[in-house]
């Protein structure tokens, strides 16, 4: 009998960012792997067609082929809570476990409680999304007592064409936002390539960064009980 450590990944379809990068962090982890399934996300937006790609239904049946690999936890890797309501999170993990009966977590969750631990009252937010998007998720952050103070999005709506921003406009916009002198700051999307960058703009900048790839790892590795320390190269949160 192996120890294993198995974590499933549930994954918007046109994501190319989040299986290499979620790999790439357990891959110093012995014994510890990453396993995914895909659901149909195409479209970032608030149109009725985008909204509806969050449906339980097609999010649940990815949550049984993961289930059919035995993986100790379940994680949505994906940041739509950020915008449709934390409740919508909350009942998904509860929806899952209830359906597979395996623990679940996401990435948002993940990201709030990391918020929460740090005491952090000011945020600032990075990602690709519609000014429509990012003011759902600047409110729904005040609700919660986070004052987001400084942001930066790109306005595009559709998914594959986040995966394909260059780092250097990611660079740009972590500078732009750490000029606010924010608690901590996010990067709210897991289709962007901004995990790598985490540990050189957190040393140059003095600020927590949040990647929502990142935090969604390292509330998997938490519910299975896996120290993390080992993730060197990945920034603070692995500390």
């Amino acid at each position: 009998m192996t120890n294993r450590k198995l974590i499933g990944v549930l994954t918007p379809s046109s994501n190319t960012a989040l299986e290499p990068l979620t790999s790439a962090m357990v891959n110093s982890l012995p014994g510890v792997s990453a396993h995914f399934s895909r659901f149909t996300v195409t479209e970032i937006s608030m149109r009725d067609q985008s909204l509806g790609q969050f449906d339980d239904s097609k999010i649940l049946e990815a949550a049984r082929l993961l289930a059919d690999a035995h993986v100790d936890v379940i994680c949505w890797s994906g940041t739509s809570a950020s915008w449709l309501g934390f409740e919508k999170d909350e009942a998904l993990c509860a929806r899952i476990t209830e359906v597979t009966g395996i623990p679940a977590t996401t990435s948002v969750l993940a990201l709030n409680e990391l918020l929460a631990a740090q005491g952090a009252s000011t945020m600032g937010l990075v990602s690709p999304y519609v000014a429509e998007v990012q003011q759902r998720i600047v409110a729904n952050y005040a609700r919660l007592g986070i004052d987001c103070i400084a942001e930066q999005h790109l306005d595009l709506t559709v998914n594959f064409a986040f995966s394909e921003v260059p780092p250097d406009t990611l660079r740009r916009m972590l500078r732009e936002v750490a000029k606010q002198g924010p608690d901590a700051i996010t990067i709210m999307c897991t289709n962007l390539h901004g995990a790598q960058l985490v540990d050189l703009m957190e040393q140059e900048l003095g600020i927590p960064i949040y990647d929502s790839v990142a935090t969604v790892v390292w509330k998997a590795l938490k519910s299975v009980g896996v120290e993390s320390h080992a993730l060197k190269g990945w920034g603070r949160l692995f500390i």
